[in-house]
């Protein structure tokens, strides 16, 4: 699968859809989901051109894969979801049909504020 310059994160990334950022550095966007599913539900996002998990880890440099890591854990703190100040949140990224991911751009959702319950039903 080759990476599709129309999904809407590309175009988030572009400025052609606007987002209501939470956090932004040379690596990473981080917005708020526009259908949240939880209290606080936020996506974070390479800005790179990655399919998935195993397309980034695969073809990132190793800055973007340690930005990435530490921007989920700084954006929980800065929503004050983190276990330091918080209760705790879930970090959630599908890969691929199977497992539900919708758009072709790596994203990982970040819930919290709220018990989120089990992981699968």
């Amino acid at each position: 699968m080759q990476y599709d310059n129309n999904n809407v994160f590309a175009k988030i990334l572009r400025g052609e859809i606007p987002c209501k950022k939470v956090y932004e550095d040379n690596h990473v966007l981080s917005f708020y989901d526009v259908n949240p599913q939880k209290k606080i539900h936020v996506l974070v996002i390479p800005k790179g051109k990655y399919i998935n998990l195993d397309d980034f880890n695969e073809n990132a440099s190793d800055e973007e894969i340690v930005a990435l890591s530490k921007a989920i854990s700084h954006i929980a703190k800065k929503l004050s979801i983190s276990i330091k100040n918080g209760e705790g949140y879930r970090a959630l990224a599908n890969i691929g049909v199977n497992a539900g991911q919708e758009v072709p751009h790596l994203h990982f959702h970040l819930f919290g504020g709220e018990k989120i319950g089990k992981m699968v039903e």
